[in-house]
């Protein structure tokens, strides 16, 4: 069916942070904010404030009418609650917050998918996705800035933030170049006031910051990327491969989305210390967990927070009693709900709803002792973890990757039926070097927030500089065409 409106994507440049084009632009803003100085921190700002619209409007710069909006409404929205006393006005203008925030999302990202999953389910005739009302582009950050927001929203309505009067930096707070597009989620009470206060260059944190874009442009480059070329090879084609390259694929798409988020993550935190400021550790290892619970508390750690302090815990708090059913049941919904974020699809429903079952399975009481799997499976041996936590993030790996639900289905039924493989030849040879090199690094530096960090305290000049060149030559060498990060499509 054809879309009654029609918004068509643009052409113009995407700065992608594994690109020459932001390489140039970090260089540029780099220098004139320095140049300014920190004792002109009200133009610090100022620049900070265009050069992350130019950074945003490149990817379509019609979009910048919904982030500006969405920092205008919230601006206003938490001036009125706190200047009112009044509890039916304070909650009218936290509604009209969400509203806006949910609206948006809602209508650009899940629209078309309800709208075409309630046509399909009424005629068969229509194939799924080919009912839509309109044809656009999701705008990229759309699910990451709308959090942000509406956080700050909320957190002036609980008192436990206090409005700032300041448009500029609200608006710096919220459009933040460096980690608009994919998060971290900040909280108001973190990295506002970083942009209320003087900052100073610091050379030791620029080379950190240098140290730990380094190293996310090495596992986005070199580990997410070479792995996705195998990973797409059969998710791409489910039918023709048998269970061990379906198992095989599935494990190497768990180690390539953490590579592409958790290194879009360092190139972030890498980029905002060059200028002054520190953003939330979003990823902890998770890889080490030896249980679900474990690793929800590892992994894209921001997330899971507003999702904690903002769904979970006001859903908890309804109930007089709170019992561990209870819990449970919102765990459920609030995992439901993690899905659906990431993406309209029911992949991505089945996967948060794949991942609450697992939760939930780890929270239930078990026998008189009311001991649960989540106290239980920390202290068990690293072999049996391994094979109970990789055997179960692969399967929800497969939801997160597959295309649509039929293929998971395929997919899983090849694996569980031990499907015939008529190839396996998948990431041999030197690419697979790279994932073993990753590993290792944090196996050993685990203590660190990112293995290069702190090199002068362990090593001597030349080995620090071999270090560099070999990973900067590396990066050329094996550098491929533009390939976005994952999360950028949430």
């Amino acid at each position: 069916m054809e879309a009654f409106f029609y918004l068509s994507p643009q052409t113009s440049p995407q700065v992608l942070f594994n690109s020459l084009d932001f390489g140039v632009f970090l260089v540029v803003v780099f220098s004139m904010y320095w140049i300014i100085g920190g004792k002109r921190r009200v133009s610090q700002n100022v620049l900070i404030l265009i050069a992350s619209y130019i950074f945003y409007g490149l990817w379509d710069w019609r979009f910048l009418t919904l982030l500006i909006g969405s920092s205008l409404i919230d601006f206003i929205a938490a001036r009125y609650i706190a200047a009112s006393d009044n509890k039916s006005k304070r909650r009218f203008w936290l509604i009209f917050s969400l509203f806006w925030n949910l609206g948006i999302l809602f209508t650009f990202k899940y629209l078309n998918f309800f709208l075409d999953s309630f046509h399909s389910f009424f005629d068969s005739n229509l194939l799924p996705g080919e009912f839509s009302i309109w044809n656009v582009i999701i705008p990229v950050g759309l699910s990451f800035y709308t959090f942000q927001t509406m956080s700050y929203s909320i957190d002036v309505y609980r008192n436990k933030c206090k409005p700032t009067h300041n448009l500029l930096n609200f608006l710096c707070y919220v459009s933040f170049f460096p980690q608009l597009v994919a998060g971290p989620i900040e909280r108001t009470s973190f990295l506002l006031p970083q942009f209320e206060k003087n900052r100073q260059f610091d050379l030791n944190e620029a080379k950190e910051g240098l140290r730990q874009i380094l190293w996310g442009l090495f596992k986005k480059i070199l580990v997410a990327d070479k792995l996705g070329i195998a990973v797409s090879m059969v998710f791409d084609n489910p039918e023709g491969y048998g269970f061990v390259s379906l198992c095989y694929a599935a494990i190497l798409f768990s180690f390539q989305v953490y590579c592409d988020f958790s290194g879009y993550t360092d190139i972030a935190i890498g980029t905002a210390r060059l200028f002054g400021f520190r953003l939330h550790i979003n990823f902890r290892l998770p890889y080490l967990a030896k249980s679900m619970t474990q690793f929800w508390q590892r992994w894209h750690i921001t997330l899971t927070k507003w999702f904690t302090d903002y769904v979970y815990l006001p859903i908890v708090k309804r109930f007089k009693k709170t019992t561990a059913w209870v819990r449970i049941w919102a765990l459920l919904l609030t995992m439901t709900l993690v899905g659906l974020w990431h993406g309209a699809n029911w992949t991505f429903i089945c996967f948060g709803v794949f991942n609450g079952l697992l939760l939930a399975m780890e929270r239930i009481p078990l026998g008189s002792t009311k001991k649960t799997l989540a106290r239980i499976l920390p202290i068990q041996p690293r072999w049996f973890s391994l094979i109970y936590f990789f055997s179960l993030t692969s399967i929800s790996s497969i939801f997160f990757r597959a295309e649509t639900i039929n293929d998971a289905w395929l997919i899983l039924k090849r694996i569980f039926t031990l499907a015939k493989d008529p190839q396996f030849s998948l990431l041999i040879g030197v690419k697979i070097l790279f994932l073993l090199l990753m590993i290792a690094a944090e196996l050993v530096t685990r203590r660190k927030e990112f293995p290069l960090q702190n090199l002068e305290a362990h090593m001597p000049k030349w080995m620090r500089w071999t270090i560099y060149y070999t990973l900067i030559v590396l990066l050329i060498r094996f550098y491929e065409p533009l390939k976005t990060f994952i999360y950028f499509q949430f």
